[in-house]
């Protein structure tokens, strides 16, 4: 749990990588607490919510379903700043009878979501989805919400070094990247006959190895230039 802790609050690192940073976050979520996936919405320059991470697969599609019918947790918690969530999605009334029956088709009955913020400056939001239902303890929902606040004062706290205007930039480029390296998982999945999760595992993988960022590997990737060391 500390070493979770710092490796979130460690974004002072050179060639830190904004978007690797956010899978790691869902990934620590998902090992840590009682929660079968999650996923991570973040606003960009204009404070419009996008999909940068997911754990799996199902939660992806579960977080673009949100921002397509505009309807969900992590869009409710980004608007009002505080946790919300439904302890059993197959209740009625629902409060977003469209993001339930979604959710249900995946296989989850319950879902959490708290905000990525500082103070009173919101930055995105952390999705938790349980396969079952029930109450969620209260020390999961704090530790989750400390999770998210540290991840947010790491990604402020480069924003504050870099200026308003280049942070802008790197976040902006952290949603772009975000397309660019789903392109590279499904390329890599048709490759090596390998699924999403997968594929993303060999690029991060590869990226570090290497040196590299993940969006650089993943342009790599659909250039060609990425056939025999992946």
């Amino acid at each position: 749990m500390a070493q979770t802790f710092v490796e979130l609050a460690d974004t002072l690192v050179l060639g830190f990588d904004t978007i690797d940073f956010l899978h790691t976050l869902t990934e620590r979520c998902v090992e840590l607490l009682p929660v079968d996936a999650a996923g991570l919405l973040l606003a960009d320059q204009q404070g419009v919510l996008n999909l940068v991470a997911a754990s799996t697969e199902k939660a992806r599609l579960l977080e673009l379903f949100q921002l397509q019918e505009d309807e969900g947790p992590c869009l409710d918690c980004f608007d009002t700043g505080t946790p919300v969530g439904c302890d059993d999605l197959g209740a009625a009334p629902q409060r977003w009878p469209r993001f339930a029956m979604a959710a249900r088709a995946q296989g989850f009955a319950a879902v959490d979501a708290v905000p990525m913020r500082l103070r009173d400056q919101v930055i995105g939001a952390l999705n938790l989805f349980r396969t079952s239902p029930g109450p969620t303890p209260a020390d999961v929902t704090v530790l989750a919400q400390s999770f998210a606040n540290v991840a947010a004062i790491g990604i402020l706290h480069v924003r504050a070094l870099w200026q308003s205007e280049m942070i802008a930039e790197q976040v902006q480029n952290a949603l772009d990247s975000g397309v660019t390296i789903q392109q590279a998982t499904g390329i890599l999945t048709v490759r090596l006959q390998v699924d999403l999760a997968d594929a993303l595992s060999l690029l991060r993988t590869h990226a570090r190895n290497s040196h590299q960022l993940l969006s650089d590997v993943a342009q790599q990737v659909i250039d060609g230039r990425r056939r025999s060391t992946i």
